[in-house]
């Protein structure tokens, strides 16, 4: 997957890392100079220039990512970063800061897919947020290897099918199992799996996009797996 996170300080360089150890393409785009050479250091691709303007977001490919994490200090860069995006058929996220009022946060909140408070959330949360609400990664348990809960759909291919007919790829393996609104237990066999159902699997990195197509189908741009 490809990602544009807009905003090369604290919460956006640990957001672009968290997406490139999980085996994404991450472009980032700023406009000041020594946050610009900051990511470049860490390996980055900067697309130098201001996230707000549609020609910078389309030199750093919004017009084909997955998801653009507008998470700069400034809440209107983010918010036209997002309108961008979503022209381009992009999931956006919106970084917002505590201490805007509430009324501030329901007027962005309606023109993106979602609003994030990074004081709150930690890196991979953000990430979470970028993947998008039926793809849900729990932990990296290794350098390749991360643990994800998917959430059933009405669209997922395997809806109707019972644990037993579930055929995963090698190097994954399924952990827990839950039906809504119940808590994660044990899978057994002969349980069906039906809208709002999660599994949790572990997996790793190059096989993540088989999983994510198996268990909740190609529902939307912003799912787990590689580029």
């Amino acid at each position: 997957m490809r990602f544009v996170i807009v905003g090369a300080g604290r919460v956006g360089l640990r957001t672009a890392r968290a997406l490139r150890e999980s085996g994404h393409d991450v472009v980032v785009v700023e406009r000041d100079e020594q946050k610009v050479e900051r990511a470049r250091t860490a390996e980055f691709e900067v697309v130098e220039g201001d996230g707000s303007l549609e020609a910078t977001l389309l030199e750093a490919g919004v017009d084909d990512a997955d998801a653009l994490g507008a998470l700069t200090g400034d809440l209107n860069t983010n918010f036209v970063a997002c309108l961008v995006a979503n022209h381009y058929g992009c999931r956006t996220v919106l970084r917002i800061d505590e201490d805007y009022r509430e009324e501030i946060y329901r007027k962005y909140a309606d023109g993106v897919d979602e609003v994030i408070y990074p004081e709150r959330l930690g890196a991979i949360a953000a990430k979470n947020a970028l993947l998008g609400g039926n793809i849900r990664a729990i932990a990296d348990i290794a350098h390749d290897v991360q643990l994800v809960e998917f959430t059933i759909t009405d669209a997922s291919p395997v809806r109707g099918y019972s644990i037993s007919e579930l055929e995963l790829p090698a190097n994954s393996r399924l952990l827990a199992f839950g039906k809504d609104d119940e808590a994660l237990d044990i899978p057994t066999d002969d349980v069906s799996l039906e809208h709002g159902d999660r599994l949790v699997i572990v997996a790793g990195f190059d096989v993540l996009g088989d999983v994510r197509s198996i268990v909740v189908g190609e529902t939307g741009r912003a799912a787990v797996g590689g580029a």
